[in-house]
């Protein structure tokens, strides 16, 4: 155990904090041992989705002649704004001419993606090419604000396509596309309180493990929400069984939140546990918020979100992050159905609090009561004094686009396999490393896992060792070990609300060959535990 070290200082912090630390020991334990440092902390993805990448970087270049086609100095380095009257036909012309032309691989991309919308949404093909050129120059401000309107028809169907596939439902989304997961996190607690939907004191459900910023906003004095912990546990395959969803048939419980597939369990709800929260909520809870972050969806075939099945309690979380490589782009989106209950409850408030509310909208609106729910999100994201600047920066719209456009082009999923592939390949490594075999459902999405060594120390040599390794081990000393001894980076489970003696390991970030490595670290800390048992006993150790 790392006793030079004293945990106690580290209890309180993130796990994206403590990391700061344990990269810092197992660079250092790198460097002197003369191993590889491995990273397996944060979930930045190696690899990138090249063909939208592609159609977006030819569509910049049109995009340039068309600007000067309007206006060009020359000598300035100046030109004008791009034109609407006929610029799909010389998109078209534009784009022929560089088909197959090898330094050119996005012509072809674009163009199909071009015609796909305009064929399958009925886009008045100038209205929309001009959307796309006038937004990538970014030379306007958004409008509207909330998400220009062939980005919100074709993400909408994206979401449709690549969220609800198993169960498209029969709702339609206002969308607002925002920077980010993140940032939708940030605009949904802060709309939440301001509509007096959440407020201090209120009592939330959080399904378990979780990424830990759904753990710690809550507790801010911004918010000073009560929390209860639903454990999706590994013997129930991160399930919810029925007395979990019993929790929320108290009242004073007014919404649940979940990451799904989650994080870092990494497996979705099944359609069993999804059918038994529907029930539940259509008979029993027809009031409850929900709040789902959806951004693993896309590892899991056919996946199904609660936003297909509970349209009208649920706020629909998703990033382009992961699935795309594109953290640093910022993409993401809100969505609400426009049959919902949160705007049916801001209405229902007593007429003190609406008379409050109403007032924080005065000055975009003379009639405020009518502003709806997802319109307040995007108010509020500016602090309302600054609504009129909201909205997402359009090329970020436009990547967006491009993104939701080409997957909905590859009919048979071959991007989608492919990054399936990649983390499979990976987490079949570790578990050779590890030297174990283990079982796992269709729901597991294989872009995080945990590590649960009470688990799996508990499976594989007994109780006895798991209530030693408790009484003796504290949670961190796993972490810390794994960097300190073997220069290895993974999070701390405890953090996550996941298991005290797990670790988080991301099969995103990392060369293939990395997680057989891991594996093998992760076994070897196992190992000394167990031994360190035995030693307690007076027992021989053993090789």
């Amino acid at each position: 155990m790392s006793d030079a070290l004293d945990y106690g200082t580290f209890e309180g912090l993130s796990p994206f904090e403590i990391k700061d630390e344990l990269i810092r020991l197992a660079r250092a334990e790198a460097d002197k041992s003369a191993i590889a440092f491995l990273n397996a902390g944060r979930g930045n993805p190696n690899w990138i989705a090249t063909r939208a990448r592609d159609a977006f970087f030819m569509l910049g270049q049109f995009a340039l002649t068309e600007a000067r086609r309007v206006m060009e100095d020359e000598a300035a380095g100046l030109a004008g704004m791009p034109a609407r009257d006929g610029c799909h036909a010389r998109l078209a012309r534009w784009l022929k001419r560089r088909e197959g032309d090898e330094d050119t691989p996005g012509a072809v991309t674009l163009g199909a993606a071009v015609e796909f919308a305009i064929t399958k949404f009925g886009f008045n093909p100038d209205a929309f090419v001009h959307e796309l050129t006038d937004s990538i120059i970014g030379d306007n401000y958004p409008v509207p604000d909330r998400a220009l309107r062939h980005n919100e028809t074709i993400v909408h169907e994206y979401l449709m396509w690549a969220m609800c596939a198993g169960h498209r439902p029969n709702a339609k989304f206002d969308l607002f596309p925002v920077e980010g997961g993140t940032a939708a996190m940030c605009y949904i607690f802060k709309a939440l309180k301001n509509q007096r939907l959440l407020n201090a004191g209120d009592t939330i459900a959080i399904v378990t493990p979780i990424f830990t910023p759904y753990l710690e906003m809550p507790e801010l004095e911004d918010y000073a929400l009560r929390q209860i912990h639903i454990q999706a546990e590994q013997e129930d395959r991160f399930q919810l069984t029925d007395q979990d969803i019993a929790a929320l048939e108290d009242p004073k419980v007014k919404a649940l939140f979940l990451v799904n597939p989650g994080n870092p369990s990494a497996v979705a709800l099944n359609p069993d546990t999804i059918q038994r929260l529907v029930k539940f909520v259509q008979t029993k809870r027809p009031d409850l918020f929900i709040l789902t972050d959806d951004v693993y969806g896309t590892f899991v075939a056919d996946f199904q979100s609660l936003l297909g099945h509970l349209p009208r309690n649920t706020i629909g979380v998703y990033s382009f992050s992961k699935y795309f490589g594109c953290t640093g782009w910022r993409l993401g989106v809100i969505a609400v159905a426009q049959d919902n209950v949160f705007d049916e409850t801001i209405r229902r408030h007593p007429p003190e609090i609406q008379a409050t509310v109403e007032k924080r909208y005065l000055a975009l609106t003379p009639r405020p009561a009518d502003l709806k729910f997802i319109d307040r999100i995007v108010a509020d994201s500016r602090d309302v004094a600054l609504n009129h600047t909201a909205g997402l920066s359009l090329p970020q719209q436009v990547m967006m686009s491009l993104f939701s456009l080409v997957e909905m082009l590859d009919q048979a999923k071959l991007y989608q396999k492919a990054c399936m592939a990649i983390c499979e390949r990976r987490f079949q490594k570790l578990l050779s490393g590890m030297g174990i075999v283990a079982e796992v459902g269709p729901y597991f999405d294989r872009y995080y896992g945990p590590i649960d060594f009470e688990f799996i120390l508990r499976k594989h040599v007994g109780e006895e060792v798991v209530q030693w390794i408790k009484a003796n081990v504290h949670p961190l000393d796993i972490a810390f070990k794994l960097a300190q001894d073997h220069g290895v980076v993974l999070l701390n489970g405890s953090g996550f609300a996941a298991p005290n003696w797990s670790a988080r390991v991301s099969f995103a970030n990392l060369d293939d060959a990395a997680y057989e490595a891991i594996g093998r670290a992760v076994r070897a800390v196992a190992r000394g535990y167990v031994e360190a048992y035995r030693a307690s006993l007076g027992k021989p150790l053993r090789t």
